[in-house]
């Protein structure tokens, strides 16, 4: 226990140095298990590794989402979902905001990260919301929180890649993830409602969109919203009926996805050879960003395994006499402090290897407890001092301070922590979907 304690905080010190998580996890891991065992038979587990690694057909899913995500942004379709949402809720006070999050909610549900969400978005619904008068405060907030739900709602890079670390359903954690999207982005309304009932000039009405008006911004994102109608359905197996009878795997699911955005895209005009080849090449950078940093914390996990780790917190619980609930609350308090800290994909890879043995072995469910850390790392990117989507904004935008994008996202973090304690408390508000499956 004590080598991968020691592990461990060499990891978190050279992250802080700024060595990049796949390098610091896999180089700690390797000379772990080396300590562990001997160089030979720890150069043989790392080779394997990489090889089990590149040649896993489950794995494929991780590139496919990405290029789905990829050709939705070329063909244009952020701008028009924020048209849509702006249409249907610009003339309420408050409304461009709750346009906002609702566009964000919906992009982020093809697009799958929270820092792609907030940088598009904010070039889309920045301008709008400055020209109707809106407080920098409130439009900023907006973007940025609304850009945390691109990592919960389905499909979702970082749901598949704690599907991956724990050996759980890629399918069941997509469709659980559904239910606390929607609720994240009615509560985000709720804090848009409370900041606008507190200073009405923050949130000026814009106009109203009349029903020919509302009806033409549908008609540009149906193709969108057949898609993931596609992807969820086949997932979920809501489209398994005659005569389609179409039930996907996440590895077909997303294989049809980035299928039918490319098709969007090509008949939209957004993409062309150059457009195609900066895209597959994008594609192939993240892919192998990602693959190396999964690589690195499988190397590390095994390091910790061998190391005894998740055995002495089993034990340490027990001799302490600590109740599930407590241990899950320490845990929830941990992934908060290093939120503040990291950014939320390293978050995870490190800690899901060292907690997942230890909650799973507590009993709970390990499709709602992935959801639960989503949504704690989805808090994490909106918490100072770091903040990841608040940084990605501020560098957009240039002319906002990162005082007053934090000042904005009170309400919306405190809503966060609303819909955490629900779920919390109601885990059938995550479980009930997966259970029809």
């Amino acid at each position: 226990m004590i080598e991968s304690l020691i592990g461990f905080g060499i990891v978190l010190l050279l992250v802080l140095l700024r060595i990049p998580i796949a390098f610091a996890m896999g180089l700690v891991g390797m000379v772990g298990l080396t300590y562990e065992t001997s160089f030979r038979a720890a150069i043989s587990m790392v080779g394997r590794l990489i090889i089990d690694t590149s040649q896993d057909y489950g794995l494929s899913v991780i590139p496919l989402f990405i290029l789905m995500g990829l050709f939705v942004n070329k063909g244009g379709i952020s701008r028009e979902l924020y048209n849509v949402s702006n249409a249907f809720l610009g003339h309420f006070r408050g409304g461009l905001a709750m346009a906002t999050i609702l566009a964000c909610g919906g992009f982020a549900a093809i697009c799958g990260s929270s820092l792609a969400t907030a940088a598009t978005m904010s070039k889309v619904a920045m301008p709008e919301m400055r020209k109707f008068g809106y407080a920098d405060s409130l439009s900023t907030a907006s973007i940025a929180a609304g850009g945390t739900l691109g990592i919960l709602i389905p499909p979702s890079v970082i749901l598949v890649i704690y599907g991956l670390l724990t050996e759980t359903s890629i399918g069941k954690l997509f469709v659980a993830g559904i239910i606390p999207g929607f609720l994240g982005i009615l509560l985000y309304m709720v804090a848009v409602k409370i900041t606008v009932m507190r200073n009405p000039e923050a949130g000026p009405a814009g106009t109203r969109a009349t029903w020919r008006e509302r009806f033409n911004a549908l008609g540009h994102v149906w193709a969108v919203l057949l898609l993931f109608g596609l992807v969820i359905g086949g997932l979920y197996g809501a489209l398994d009926f005659w005569p389609i009878n179409l039930a996907f795997s996440p590895t077909e699911a997303a294989g049809m996805g980035s299928a039918g955005a490319f098709l969007i895209a090509l008949a939209r005009g957004g993409i062309s050879w150059k457009g195609l080849s900066e895209v597959l090449q994008e594609t192939a950078l993240t892919t192998a960003s990602l693959f190396a940093v999964l690589i690195g914390a499988w190397i590390f996990s095994n390091f910790v395994n061998l190391a005894g780790l998740p055995e002495a917190l089993l034990a340490a619980v027990t001799a302490f006499d600590l109740g599930p609930w407590v241990v899950m609350g320490l845990i929830l308090l941990i992934y908060i402090v290093l939120g503040c800290v990291f950014e939320s994909m390293s978050m995870l890879l490190l800690t899901v290897p060292i907690f997942f043995p230890l909650v799973n072995s507590l009993g709970f469910d390990p499709v709602w407890f992935g959801i639960i850390v989503v949504v704690v790392t989805e808090i994490s990117l909106i918490t100072p001092p770091v903040g990841l989507n608040v940084f990605v904004l501020k560098s957009v935008v240039g002319d906002v301070t990162t005082a007053t994008i934090f000042k904005g996202v009170t309400p919306f973090w405190m809503m966060d922590i609303v819909r955490l304690i629900l779920l919390l408390l109601f885990p059938t508000l995550v479980l009930f979907l997966p259970s029809q499956m």
